[in-house]
């Protein structure tokens, strides 16, 4: 009985080693499997694909905006000669930024002011020889304490010789100077300016106004927020591309890059791309698309790695069913053969279009919209408006 006891002691010590070797390498090596999707890096991940599965209810609520009435109803009765075009109201709703055209300026530019959320004007956000463009690309970060916004020098104030030609600024106003108003300027901290549309930079409040790029000759005509504030994903492309584009009645499209608030510029793909960058919620990556393809890139690491996912089978397959649907439904109203079937070109289905839009909603799931988009003379023809969802995952193999 004395040496099969022994044994049995012998065999539990080995077990409990064992287990303990186990535990001791799972919890020194717990970073080769990543836990949560930040920890994954672009060219680890695994992806599939969920074709016309349209997009959620929140972003299209998102998507709906309208005027702040109290600041509408302020230039209704005391500026009549300026045109609102859109507002911004900060995260908090205690601030909104007005844009507005003005008669002396070309119709595409245009102005910002600030307001308090109770319609009262409050300053001036731009200096005139400042000129604004894309009023779509106006934000306030998502902690509301920046404001961003693309502008370049103002073409008409340009040739008037000063001191400081690529300074802007004006003289303060003299001690006991009334309130100002809407139509006196304020004074403006020196702030460089350039001939090509740039990012600019301001705290909430309208001050301490800088540019965040600084690269004459580019054009920065996107840029989102990332959700954590650190940085912003911009599209750019050089002046000459712009306009080779325009007389082709294109899209603009830009080179993907990333700016950081401080000012420090990575340029993510030397291919260009219509498709608007988006953060995923984590702030750990950006996307975009590149015809049937998905590019992904790290965001917040020093060694960033990407991705390119490849969805054209998948897509075309998708477009095929698709199709075939539509010309079913169409034929069963009565219609006769669809307008889609009638538009195959070398066998592909007319719903078959690149990646236009990204929306990422959870780090696990990013949707994308494939669309037909053509830019006439006086017209913009978008159709085959169809949404997909990535769904993205960390690929099966220990990550070294």
């Amino acid at each position: 009985m004395r040496p099969r006891s022994h044994l049995w002691l012998v065999i539990i010590f080995a077990v409990q080693i064992g287990l303990f070797c186990a535990c001791r390498d799972a919890v020194e090596h717990r970073d080769v499997r990543p836990l949560v999707m930040h920890d994954v890096p672009a060219q680890r991940l695994a992806y599939r694909l969920e074709a016309d599965s349209g997009l959620p209810q929140e972003f299209k609520l998102a998507e709906t905006e309208e005027k702040a009435a109290l600041v509408q109803t302020d230039f209704n009765d005391n500026r009549k000669d300026d045109a609102l075009l859109r507002t911004v109201t900060s995260p908090d709703g205690r601030r909104i930024l007005a844009l507005y055209g003005t008669a002396d300026e070309p119709s595409e530019a245009f102005r910002i002011d600030m307001y308090a959320d109770d319609g009262k004007f409050l300053r001036k956000v731009t200096a005139p020889q400042m000129s604004c463009a894309f009023p779509d690309a106006v934000a306030w970060s998502p902690d509301g304490n920046s404001i961003a916004f693309i502008a370049h020098r103002n073409p008409k104030l340009s040739a008037s010789p000063t001191p400081l030609d690529d300074l802007i600024g004006v003289a303060p106003p003299a001690s006991g100077s009334p309130t100002p108003t809407p139509n006196i300027e304020p004074a403006f901290a020196p702030v460089e300016l350039f001939n090509t549309e740039q990012i600019y930079l301001c705290n909430r409040d309208g001050y301490e106004l800088r540019p965040l790029t600084a690269r004459e000759g580019l054009i920065y005509f996107h840029f989102e927020w990332a959700p954590d504030n650190h940085a912003l994903a911009a599209l750019a492309c050089k002046e000459d591309e712009w306009n080779a584009r325009e007389k082709e009645y294109k899209q603009p499209a830009g080179r993907p890059r990333l700016i950081s608030v401080a000012g420090q510029e990575r340029l993510l793909d030397d291919q260009m791309t219509e498709a608007a960058p988006v953060w995923s919620p984590d702030s750990s990556k950006v996307a975009t698309g590149f015809d049937t393809d998905v590019g992904i890139y790290d965001a917040a690491t020093n060694k960033p790695t990407q991705a390119r996912i490849s969805l054209h089978d998948a897509l075309l397959a998708a477009s095929v069913v698709f199709d075939q649907k539509s010309a079913a439904a169409t034929k069963g109203n009565g219609n006769g053969t669809s307008g889609a079937s009638q538009q195959l070109t070398d066998g592909v289905p007319a719903s078959f279009n690149p990646i236009v839009r990204l929306k990422w909603a959870t780090p696990e799931r990013l949707y994308i919209q494939t669309a037909y988009v053509r830019l006439l003379a006086h017209d913009v023809v978008n159709n085959f408006q169809r949404w997909h969802l990535v769904v993205l995952s960390a690929q099966a193999a220990i990550l070294k």
